[in-house]
C-alpha cells in the first residue's frame, strides 16, 4: 500500500514544537553534529536534564525539526557537520526565535546564557526552498546545507560569505487574537472567492493541514457570499479556538486519517509530546515511503534479469530442439550414398549433413544443464518476486537487494562478490520465529539467506520442513526435534507456509512437509534452492494464518 501524502511542518506544528524545545533545551551546550542523510542534519546538546539530540531537516517532501532518540554514530564527517562542530564548538544553545507566520527557526548559540550570541544556526522549513545555514555573530553566511545561485533564485541568492537576508515577506494579514468578529468576516468577504482560498489569501499561517482543522468537511468550496450567519459564526468560533490555543501554547499531539494535529481536541489522559508524535509520525511515514521506493526499485532490477534469463532459456530451448533434426539430416545424407554410384559433390554433401547431425547430438550435453541453470534462476527470481511482494519492512527489502548483489545480480554466480561493510547480507540472518499453540518453535525464512539458514545450516534431526507446493514462497521449519508434534503445531506450520508464498491469495494451498534430513542442496544453485525425497502433502488455510500470526507469540 502506498504512503499517505507527508503533512507538513506548518507554523502551528512549528510553535508547538518550540514551546517544548524552550523548556527542555534552554541553557544546553553543544556537543556533536552528524550528517544522517544528504539532507537532514543531527545535532547532540547536553542540558541539566541529560543529553538531547535534534533532528533538522531540508528536504524538500518532509522538511522537519524536532527531538529524536539518541542515533547510532553516522556522518559526523560529512563537510556540513564538520563546519559546525568548527563553528559551535564550546558554546551552548541560549535562544530559540521564530518571527510571526513564518516557518523560519533561529538557533542562537553563545559561551553561556547572557553573552552575546556568537553564532545562529538558521533553519527554512518552506517546502523546495529549505535550506539551513550557520551564521557567524555578524549572521554573515559561514556554512549552508544548499547554495541558491543567482540563476536559482534573482530574489534571494545565497552563498557562503554572504550577509543573510531572511525570506521575502508573506502575503496576507498575520491572524490577531485581538482582531473582532466584524473585522475577520469583512476581510474574508471582500472578494467572492471559495472559503479555502478566501481564508488562504487574507491571512498568513494558513497550511492545507491547518485549514482542513479549520473547516467543517465540505466547506472549503463554499463561497464566502453564501455563508449563513449560524455558519459564520461556527467557523469563528474555531478560529478563535485555535488562535487562543496558539497564543496560549495549549498544544496536544492527536493522530488524524490525514495526518496530525496539535490544537483543538482533549488530550488522552498520558498525552504524547509534539516532537515525540512528529518524530514517530515522520519515522513511519518516511520508512513507508522509503519501502515503496526500494521495493519499485528492486522489481525492475529482478524483473530485467528475469527478462534476460528467459531470453537465453528460449534460445537454449531453440538450440535443443535443432537436436531432433538431426535425425532428418543423417536421413538425406544417408539418401545421398545410398545411390548406385555416387558422386564427388553428392559425397561431400552427405560428409557434411554427418557432422551437423554429430554436432547437434554432441550439443545436448551442453545445452541440458545450461538449460536447467536458466531455469533454476527464473525459478530463485520469480521466489525474490514472491518475497518482495510480502515485504512487511524497509529491512526486508533490502535484505533481498543484499541477495542479489551479492549474487552479481545472476543467481549461481559461482564466486559471490563480497557483501560491503554494513549490508544487510552480513551478520546472522534473523528469520521469523514464532511458537505455535503448544509451545513448539516455528522459523519462516522471508528470504533466500534466511531460507537457506533454517532448512539447511540451523535445522536438526526431527526438525520438519514445510513448503507451498510447485509455487514460490518460503521455508517453514518446525522444530519438532525438541519434542513430537501434534495435528495442530502441523496445520500451523502448513498455514503459515501457505500464507508466505505466492498461493496466499487462496482459500487453500497444498503444502509439502519434508524431515530436514531429507533435503538436499543443489550445486551451483542459488542460496536457499533445495531438492528433497518424497514428503507428505497437506492442507494449508492461507486466511487461517493470519489469526495465527496474531495470536501465535514471538
Amino acid at each position: 500500500m502506498a504512503p499517505s501524502r507527508l503533512q507538513a511542518v506548518d507554523v502551528t506544528t512549528l510553535r508547538a514544537l518550540l514551546a517544548e524545545w524552550r523548556l527542555l533545551l534552554l541553557p544546553s551546550r553543544f556537543e556533536k553534529a552528524q550528517q544522517s542523510s544528504p539532507h537532514t542534519l543531527q545535532l547532540s546538546l547536553r542540558s541539566l536534564s541529560g543529553p538531547h539530540w535534534l533532528e533538522l531537516s531540508w528536504q524538500a517532501e518532509a522538511a522537519r525539526l524536532h527531538t529524536i532518540p539518541a542515533p547510532p554514530r553516522q556522518g559526523d564527517g560529512s563537510t556540513l557537520a564538520q563546519q559546525l562542530q568548527h563553528g559551535l564548538r564550546g558554546l551552548a544553545l541560549v535562544e530559540i526565535l521564530q518571527q510571526g507566520w513564518e516557518r523560519v527557526v533561529e538557533l542562537g548559540f553563545a559561551r553561556r546564557p547572557g553573552e552575546p550570541v556568537l553564532g545562529w544556526l538558521v533553519v527554512e522549513l518552506m517546502g523546495r526552498h529549505s535550506n539551513l545555514l550557520l551564521l557567524d555573530g555578524e549572521r554573515q553566511v559561514v556554512a549552508l546545507a544548499r547554495q541558491v545561485k543567482p540563476k536559482q533564485s534573482r530574489l534571494r541568492p545565497i552563498g557562503t560569505g554572504d550577509p543573510y537576508q531572511p525570506p521575502p515577506p508573506l502575503d496576507g494579514e498575520p491572524p490577531r487574537l485581538e482582531e473582532s468578529f466584524q473585522s475577520w468576516q469583512r476581510r474574508l468577504s471582500l472578494v467572492p472567492l471559495p472559503l479555502q482560498q478566501a481564508l488562504r489569501d487574507a491571512y498568513q499561517g494558513m497550511s492545507p493541514a491547518l485549514l482542513r482543522q479549520l473547516l467543517p468537511p465540505g466547506w472549503g468550496e463554499l463561497e464566502v457570499g453564501g455563508l449563513s450567519p449560524a455558519q459564520w459564526q461556527q467557523l469563528w468560533q474555531l478560529w478563535h479556538q485555535w488562535l487562543t490555543a496558539v497564543a496560549g501554547e495549549q498544544f496536544c499531539w492527536q493522530i488524524e486519517p490525514q495526518g496530525y494535529r496539535c490544537w483543538g481536541k482533549p488530550c488522552p489522559q498520558e498525552p504524547l509530546g509534539i516532537n515525540r508524535g512528529l518524530a514517530a509520525y515522520f519515522s513511519e511515514q518516511l520508512e513507508a515511503s522509503a519501502l515503496l521506493h526500494q521495493r519499485q526499485q528492486l522489481r525492475h532490477r529482478l524483473e530485467a534479469v528475469a527478462a534476460k534469463e528467459t531470453r537465453q532459456a528460449r534460445e537454449q530451448e531453440a538450440l535443443l530442439a535443432a537436436v531432433a533434426e538431426a535425425d532428418v539430416l543423417q536421413g538425406q545424407a544417408d539418401a545421398l550414398l545410398s545411390q548406385i554410384q555416387p558422386s564427388r559433390q553428392c559425397i561431400d554433401a552427405a560428409q557434411k549433413l554427418y557432422k551437423t547431425a554429430r554436432k547437434r547430438r554432441r550439443s545436448v550435453a551442453a545445452i541440458t544443464p545450461r538449460l536447467e541453470l536458466h531455469h533454476q534462476r527464473l525459478a530463485w527470481l520469480e521466489a525474490s518476486l514472491t518475497y518482495l511482494d510480502q515485504a512487511e519492512s524497509l529491512n526486508q527489502v533490502l535484505g533481498l537487494a543484499a541477495d542479489l548483489e551479492t549474487l552479481g545480480g545472476l543467481p549461481g554466480r559461482s564466486v559471490p562478490r563480497r557483501a560491503r561493510p554494513g549490508s544487510a547480507v552480513e551478520g546472522v540472518p534473523q528469520p521469523l520465529e514464532l511458537h505455535t499453540a503448544s509451545g513448539l518453535p516455528l522459523q519462516v525464512g522471508r528470504n533466500h539467506r534466511q531460507n537457506d539458514w533454517i532448512s539447511l545450516r540451523q535445522a536438526r534431526r526431527g526438525d520438519l520442513w514445510f513448503h507451498a507446493q510447485e509455487v514460490p514462497g518460503s521455508h517453514v521449519v518446525l522444530k519438532s526435534s525438541q519434542r513430537l508434534a501434534n495435528e495442530g503445531d502441523l496445520q500451523a506450520a502448513a498455514d503459515l507456509a501457505a500464507h508466505f508464498s505466492r498461493g496466499r491469495g487462496n482459500l487453500r494451498v497444498p503444502v509439502v512437509m519434508v524431515p530436514t534430513e531429507d533435503l538436499q542442496r543443489i550445486p551451483g544453485a542459488a542460496p536457499g534452492t533445495v531438492r528433497h525425497r518424497g514428503g507428505t502433502v497437506l492442507w494449508g488455510e492461507p486466511q487461517r494464518a493470519l489469526s495465527l500470526l496474531g495470536e501465535l507469540s514471538p
